[in-house]
């Protein structure tokens, strides 16, 4: 009897940043790591992020078998409120990824459905042929985890995403023992975290980020705001450190921000002294100097609490003389301008500024190369398969595990939706999946194919022309001129003219084609193609166009 192959397939966050999922299938039992989305970029008009596409658990629902995520970031639980209102399947998380996932849950109203489970590293449990068992790593948040799972075949170990810290916030090192006992055993696959495979050398450590947070409130002469994730729990404490140390209060703004540290507050998670968080309306009547914001933003997010107060929108915080604001993150790759347009509206509210480019305020929670082969040495894997980042990631990291003596015939390059099988003795890619990204915007969601999606786009490189026609019903003559209004698509400046000589020939060619005969409900195509193709003749852009043509 040949043997059953496990089947690798990732869904998300092989070939880009984010929406990281991958599927383990063995047999008729699939287990999912991680559910996150990713953020939106530029070309991607109102859209507040893109979930992976989870047809294929969908097709084949009643074999997957439970979720299991390695830490709280948004790029690896966002999408589970979609993904579970789909699958009720148990989740499986640490202790603050699971109060994380509840405070998103609880938000979408389905926390009471939900089957979430809390699972403490190196205590192994059974889910169906598959042996669990979590381990420690260090990340940028605390109780991130990798997990090694043992199938029949042999055993697979995701490192979620890691570096090795040596002084983390939350005192606990990545489990190199663990990782040896699994290599002394034997590893089919190594899958590891790829992020930051192009940089050389070591990661540095948190500790570097709180002592420059520091020295800042130290010297600033009047407020520090400082911008990061709601979910970097481990920058939040170092923030109240900070300002505990220099006599500061601290409020914060921004929805999941404050629901975060109240939950991670109330799990042990952050150890903050009774009286440093105070709300806004106490904050203003302190001196400047007494005060910290921290707050939500540091990725440019539109609607974000740091890129209103930089457009001097924000209702309750404007930048005054004296404020300086830390944006405590990287640009995620596709929001560097989001980014940059922030700390230039900042800069021209009367701020100063320190960003990672400039201080070390920011350093990221991924392994740079030297710690990627660290990884690869101790767990001696027979096949490779880099995960999480850009193909070019993909690549290098690949290149490093060739590098380090493995087989370029083990080391597996994928895309989303690619299918690895693996055997005891071989693997290879068998097929590829059709995966599209899903986008959503509130409450509903769509594909890349969908007609809403394609409309906003044109509206946003185009604008619209609204046109109004008035056609008397028996006598079928035009009542009055043809109006046109545009919205997004000229200066008022350059309107009249046009759209007046524009007008003129709506009337025109109405008139004639009225006399011989038009129907009726002809009459909006016609002025519709006729109105797209003057203006674009005119102006070389072609809106969308809308007629209202009124029958009287």
């Amino acid at each position: 009897m040949p043997e059953i192959p496990i089947r690798i397939i990732p869904l998300g966050g092989l070939g880009e940043i984010g929406k990281n999922m991958m599927a383990l299938e063995y047999g008729d039992e699939i287990i999912v790591v991680d559910a996150g989305v990713q953020f939106p970029e530029e070309e991607m008009p109102e859209i507040d992020f893109v979930i992976p596409d989870i047809t294929y658990l969908l097709e084949h629902s009643d074999n997957v078998k439970a979720i299991l995520i390695t830490h709280g970031h948004e790029d690896h639980i966002g999408a589970l409120p979609y993904v579970l209102k789909q699958l009720n399947v148990p989740v499986y998380s640490s202790r603050l990824a699971h109060g994380l996932i509840s405070v998103k849950l609880r938000e979408h109203g389905l926390i009471g459905n939900s089957r979430l489970n809390v699972v403490e590293p190196n205590a192994p449990f059974k889910i169906g042929k598959f042996l669990i068992e979590f381990f420690r790593v260090c990340h940028s948040i605390p109780d991130a985890m990798g997990i090694g799972i043992t199938t029949p075949l042999g055993a697979i170990i995701h490192t979620g995403d890691f570096k090795v810290d040596h002084t983390p916030v939350d005192g606990n090192k990545t489990d190199f023992s663990t990782l040896l006992r699994f290599a002394s055993e034997g590893v089919l696959l190594l899958c590891s975290d790829s992020t930051y495979s192009e940089v050389d050398g070591y990661t540095p450590s948190e500790q570097i980020v709180g002592e420059e947070i520091e020295r800042v409130m130290s010297d600033a002469e009047g407020r520090v705001m400082v911008a990061t994730f709601a979910s970097l729990i481990s920058r939040m404490q170092q923030v109240i450190d900070a300002a505990v140390k220099h006599d500061r209060k601290v409020t914060v703004i921004g929805r999941s921000m404050v629901n975060n540290l109240k939950m991670a507050t109330k799990m042990g998670y952050l150890r903050v002294p009774e009286g440093t968080i105070i709300p806004m309306n106490v904050a203003r009547e302190l001196p400047n100097r007494e005060v910290v914001v921290l707050a939500t933003g540091a990725q440019g997010e539109p609607t974000s609490a740091l890129v209103r107060i930089s457009n001097g929108t924000h209702k309750d915080i404007q930048i005054v003389p004296g404020d300086t604001v830390i944006v405590s993150s990287s640009p995620i790759p596709g929001n560097e301008t989001l980014v940059s347009r922030t700390i230039d509206n900042l800069y021209r509210q009367g701020a100063q500024v320190l960003y990672s480019r400039i201080a070390t305020v920011h350093v990221h929670g991924h392994a740079s190369r030297e710690e990627l082969k660290l990884m690869l040495s101790m767990v001696k894997p027979r096949n490779f398969l880099p995960v999480h980042g850009e193909y070019r990631h993909l690549v290098a990291h690949a290149d490093i595990a060739v590098s380090m003596g493995l087989s370029e015939n083990n080391v597996y390059v994928l895309e989303d939706g690619d299918v690895l099988e693996l055997t005891s003795d071989k693997g290879s890619v068998v097929e590829s999946i059709p995966i599209e990204p899903i986008f959503v915007d509130g409450k509903h969601m769509w594909n890349f194919q969908a007609e809403t999606f394609h409309d906003r786009n044109k509206l946003a490189r185009n604008g619209v022309v609204v046109v109004s026609v008035s056609l008397a019903e028996k006598s079928r003559e035009l009542l009055g001129k043809t109006g046109i209004k545009s919205f997004g698509y000229l200066g008022d400046e350059n309107k009249e003219n046009l759209f007046q000589i524009t007008s003129e020939k709506v009337h025109l060619a109405l008139e004639g084609k009225l006399i011989d005969g038009i129907k009726l409900n002809e009459v909006d195509q016609l002025v519709s193609s006729i109105v797209s193709d003057h203006l674009y003749r005119e102006i070389g852009k072609r809106p969308i166009v809308i007629v209202n043509t009124a029958i009287l």
